[in-house]
């Protein structure tokens, strides 16, 4: 029998899955991993896999490090909402009680934290999509609309998982809106790909002609997305798509998607170059979640969340170098593209902090 999901209420405790949409953490609710643990056995025993962060929803545990601090955690404590794996290398883990935990694929949670910081939108009166800047109050509401864009298997596998993290922002002024009536075609069956759509309102049907007959495949609805082929490949429609209702579809033109997929020039550095340019007075920059950098910081560090960046361009001093991390290099890529297009003389800590760990 498949366990129960786990509560979106439970995910909102842990940080940063709090900072995440309710949707965003429906999807996460899905893929959980829950685990239990009689007392005295060791909770953390796959922890060397490095691959999943794992929570603790119920009991108690004891955990020592490997510079001798001993640390007991209850569940719900305050220290139980981070992931109990951290920067500084567990020795020994043991259940005092019986307990449960719950495991999230860590990489996953940081390409879903880089896409929700950087997914605001606001409709403009040029019909273009921009970016909020963090003062500014969205028209559309985060992901109620571009839920099909974002979904988590098209961020991972789909039309967007191989888009380089600094174009995230551009991607999404990219997008255009169209008015549409109902009865008009979309994409037609045997057309070559040219755009992606979202449906921003309205209704559409998807249709395929099969043996000489029309087959409906599908009805679309506010959020749904379609013709991803075209982003990606070169295939005709193998669909027809027509709208049921009039409304207002987004769009991404092909050409503007390809053009994206290439990597922009930032200045990536290794650690001990990193390390040789904070010593002769540049800064770290770590552009994570306070709630992450609370436990690994760099030392002498400052922290800037990626969604609130664009609000230091006029505070921070451009005269100073800043070497920007975050954990997998994702947020920080995004960070690093934005200060730099602003005049700012940044470098991008290669790889984040894993690449770090790993190597060290």
């Amino acid at each position: 029998m498949a366990p129960d999901p786990v509560s979106i209420d439970v995910l909102r405790r842990f940080e940063p899955l709090g900072s995440l949409s309710e949707q965003r953490l429906r999807e996460f609710a899905e893929l959980c991993v829950t685990e239990a643990f009689s007392r005295g056995q060791d909770p953390l025993r796959t922890r060397e896999s490095g691959d999943q962060l794992a929570y603790l929803t119920e009991g108690e545990i004891q955990m020592t490090f490997s510079d001798g601090n001993v640390e007991i955690i209850n569940a719900g404590s305050e220290a139980a909402r981070s992931a109990l794996v951290r920067a500084k290398g567990i020795v020994a883990a043991s259940a005092i009680t019986d307990v449960e935990l719950i495991r999230i694929d860590r990489d996953l949670l940081d390409i879903m934290l880089t896409w929700d910081q950087l997914a605001e939108f606001d409709a403009t009166r040029t019909g273009r999509l921009k970016v909020v800047v963090q003062d500014e109050a969205p028209a559309l509401p985060q992901w109620k609309v571009m839920s099909g864009v974002f979904s988590m298997s098209n961020l991972r596998s789909g039309a967007f998982a191989n888009l380089p993290p600094a174009h995230i922002a551009e991607l999404l002024n990219r997008f255009s809106r169209l008015e549409v009536n109902a009865g008009d075609v979309i994409i037609r069956e045997g057309d070559e790909g040219d755009y992606y759509y979202v449906i921003e309102s309205g209704r559409a049907m998807v249709t395929r002609l099969v043996g000489g007959v029309v087959v409906t495949l599908a009805d679309l609805k506010s959020g749904d997305a379609f013709g991803e082929e075209a982003l990606v490949s070169d295939a005709k429609r193998n669909a027809t798509v027509t709208m049921k209702l009039p409304g207002v579809l987004l769009r991404l033109a092909k050409h503007d998607f390809i053009a994206l997929l290439k990597e922009p020039l930032l200045n990536r550095i290794q650690m001990a170059k990193a390390l040789d340019k904070v010593a002769a007075g540049a800064q770290w920059l770590d552009v994570r979640y306070p709630s992450e950098f609370q436990y690994d910081r760099l030392s002498g560090a400052i922290n800037i969340p990626l969604a609130e960046i664009r609000n230091a361009f006029n505070v921070l001093d451009k005269s100073r170098e800043f070497v920007v991390y975050c954990q997998s290099g994702r947020r920080s890529a995004a960070a690093a593209f934005l200060l730099a297009h602003r005049g700012f003389k940044v470098f991008l800590l290669d790889g984040g902090l894993w690449a770090v760990r790993k190597s060290g």
